[in-house]
């Protein structure tokens, strides 16, 4: 791996870390305290307000926190943020009251909200344009190993221990985070290495919707999540009630998507490194969105839980593709001083489209069977792709064309 002056393999292998740590810590407090309510006999608004106070504060913030972490230095708003996060953590550790734990955990996901822009916008910071796949797949490696871990270690502590052990877990989690961003060396924002200026004029000039590309991989994208999470919602009915899956059968199925992100994510890098043009990475990312959904179509068509499995490995494979593919778009495509931003708008339309999904699906399975539902979603992300690519293709076409030579009078 190559990287700019300036700059090392340190710097990616902690920022790949510090968002693993990150993840992590997030996952394994939301699960611990979902696991405690449940047992203490909470309602389901309860839970419900717990997953919305976790997610709802990265996407209602995302136009806000994306400024913030363009304009400030990246170095004090991970330390900042990180022991900020760990004291709220720590204080959750002795709080029982539902409400409390609810505005609690709010807070916790307004650091995610800052963290998670600020650690992918240090990326390209670090690493030349060749090898930014790369470290954007280090990164997501990291993340998906957290996100795998999380679950399981609060399932096990919370048997063992109750929810303190765990929480406590966490809050050595978020200072490690803190500690990870006093010891990565490249620095952006107002005060750093790859500052936009003393008046921040790139911030002022770029605005992400008004790159067409940009704004219409990001509709499509959005779209599919959406139907992505919804699915979510629906495959525990589809795969226990309609085929007939035990729940060691679930948890293995499930646990093959992120298998498959994994490997998709490592295959994607080669892949993209050799796409020099931006035209040809939307058309890749395009159609890795496509071929997510057409492997999600697919699983509504067969019988059993054993031809499902595959599927669910094929359809990770392609969501993790894309997780690169997306991320370097962004880097490409946005001036260094505005990559906080971006990512937040991308990160916030993401998960605000996995969250009205999760919504969705509540009603839709009210309505229809598990198997049409995953047929319908599917095919409806398909035909998201199909509608976008012809903006998508002028656009990039016009991208392409020659500039006309310009005419000499005498």
């Amino acid at each position: 791996m190559s990287f700019t002056p300036g700059a090392g393999r340190r710097d990616v292998y902690l920022a790949a870390g510090a968002r693993g740590l990150s993840v992590a810590g997030d996952l394994t407090a939301a699960t611990t305290l979902v696991l405690t309510l449940q047992s203490a006999g909470a309602g389901g608004f309860a839970v419900s307000g717990l997953m919305l106070a976790g997610v709802l504060p990265l996407v209602a913030l995302a136009p806000l926190t994306g400024r913030v972490v363009d304009r400030m230095d990246s170095r004090r708003l991970l330390v900042g943020v990180g022991l900020a996060q760990a004291a709220v953590c720590a204080l959750l550790s002795f709080v029982t009251t539902p409400l409390l734990i609810i505005a609690l955990v709010a807070l916790i996901a307004c650091g995610l909200a800052l963290t998670h822009p600020t650690l992918a916008a240090l990326l390209p910071a670090m690493v030349s344009r060749d090898d930014l796949p790369r470290a954007m797949a280090l990164s997501q490696t990291a993340t998906s190993i957290g996100a795998l871990a999380a679950p399981v270690l609060a399932g096990v502590l919370v048997g063992r221990f109750g929810a303190r052990v765990p929480l406590l877990l966490v809050t050595v989690a978020f200072l490690a985070l803190a500690a990870t961003g006093l010891l990565i060396r490249t620095r952006r924002g107002r005060t750093g290495d790859t500052a936009a200026g003393p008046d921040g004029a790139g911030q002022r000039q770029f605005r992400y919707w008004r790159d067409p590309l940009l704004g219409a991989i990001t509709v499509a994208i959005a779209g599919v999540v959406l139907g992505v999470g919804a699915i979510n919602v629906v495959a525990i009915f589809y795969l226990r009630e309609t085929l007939g899956a035990s729940t060691t059968a679930y948890g293995l199925i499930e646990a093959l998507w992120a298998a498959g992100l994994l490997a998709g994510t490592w295959v994607t890098v080669r892949l993209v490194r050799r796409m020099r043009d931006d035209g040809a990475l939307v058309y890749g990312t395009l159609c890795t969105l496509a071929a997510t959904c057409l492997a999600v179509a697919a699983m509504a068509v067969f019988p059993a839980v054993l031809w499902v499995a595959p599927l669910y490995l094929v359809g990770g494979f392609f969501n993790g593709g894309l997780n690169v593919q997306q991320n370097v778009l962004v880097a490409r495509r946005v001036p260094a001083e505005s990559h906080g931003r971006a990512f937040a708008i991308l990160g916030g339309w993401v998960q605000g489209a996995g969250l009205a999904g999760y919504a969705l699906a509540g009603f839709l399975l009210e309505a229809l069977a598990p198997r049409t539902l995953v047929f319908a979603l599917g095919t409806a992300g398909v035909l998201i792709c199909a509608l976008v690519a012809v903006p998508i293709v002028r656009t990039i076409h016009r991208e392409r064309r020659p500039a006309a030579p310009a005419l000499v009078t005498a």
